[in-house]
């Protein structure tokens, strides 16, 4: 199992990882300082432990709010999926109102047509 070093608040830690996934976990590993980093900023030395509670708070937090995001979008795609629907139901429901007036359009000019040839004389020649 491979493993990396990262750096958390100025210190180093060793952590493995699947294969493949070290770049990944480096990318965290800096994502997650950048908060400990923001936080020491805003709050000072109030000591590693309560500093990386604390960014991990923030972190989830982070994830909480991107989850009632994904959950409002997902119930907004389902909502504009059925609306999708209906309106191709809709679209198939008047083709076949259109279809049937044409054929009915259809009929009554060829019974026209019937008509005009019937009634047309025939050329002398």
């Amino acid at each position: 199992m491979p493993e990396v070093n990262v750096e958390i608040n100025g210190r180093k830690y060793r952590m493995a990882c699947e294969e493949g996934q070290q770049q990944h976990l480096i990318g965290l590993a800096e994502r997650f300082n950048t908060h400990v980093e923001a936080l020491k900023g805003a709050v000072g030395e109030i000591g590693d432990n309560r500093l990386t509670v604390m960014a991990g708070i923030a972190v989830v937090d982070e994830l909480a709010e991107a989850e009632k995001r994904i959950k409002a979008l997902e119930t907004e795609v389902l909502v504009l999926t059925r609306a999708g629907q209906e309106v191709a139901a809709e679209i198939e429901a008047l083709e076949v109102k259109f279809a049937a007036r044409l054929t009915d359009a259809a009929k009554v000019l060829e019974g026209v047509a019937g008509v005009l040839d019937e009634a047309a004389p025939l050329p002398l020649g």
